[in-house]
């Protein structure tokens, strides 16, 4: 696994790529995690909530998890790392640059997760990394979720 000190930007920039990761493993998104990620959220917008509604109503004839609980299943899903970086002490989550519900995900759908680095940028706090997250349900072409995270090495 290659290494790199996170002051190293211009070695780093080896890493952006058009190229995504493998996919991470799976993460079922069941009726009952929608469930109490509405009890949690208080969206319990009948879309995510009322199956029967759903069966009638609905154009999905199901229930879809909430985009936000698509969001927040990101850490369940790892993706492989080709790279480390070292010689920081401290790593922040310093917020997004872009975030796209393309997608449904239907209850008791399966999904996963590939990443790419998108950009490296240098600032006198410290490092940036963006990476670009796409979260789809298993087997669909088209992603569900469209995510730049950013971070910082510090």
């Amino acid at each position: 696994m290659k290494k790199y000190d996170f002051k190293d930007i211009d070695a780093m920039q080896a890493e952006v790529t058009e190229t995504f990761s493998d996919w991470s493993g799976q993460v079922t998104v069941s009726q009952e995690l929608i469930n109490q990620f509405a009890e949690l959220s208080g969206d319990s917008y009948w879309l995510h909530t009322d199956t029967e509604k759903c069966a009638q109503y609905s154009p999905f004839k199901t229930t879809i998890a909430h985009g936000f609980l698509t969001l927040v299943l990101l850490p369940k899903m790892q993706t492989p790392q080709t790279f480390e970086v070292t010689g920081f002490k401290n790593m922040l989550n310093v917020g997004s640059d872009k975030l796209r519900f393309t997608g449904i995900v239907p209850a008791n759908s399966k999904i996963h997760c590939r990443s790419r680095v998108k950009a490296i940028t240098g600032s006198a706090k410290g490092t940036t990394v963006t990476m670009e997250q796409q979260v789809h349900v298993v087997g669909e072409e088209r992603p569900a979720l469209v995510y730049e995270m950013m971070f910082m090495y510090m």
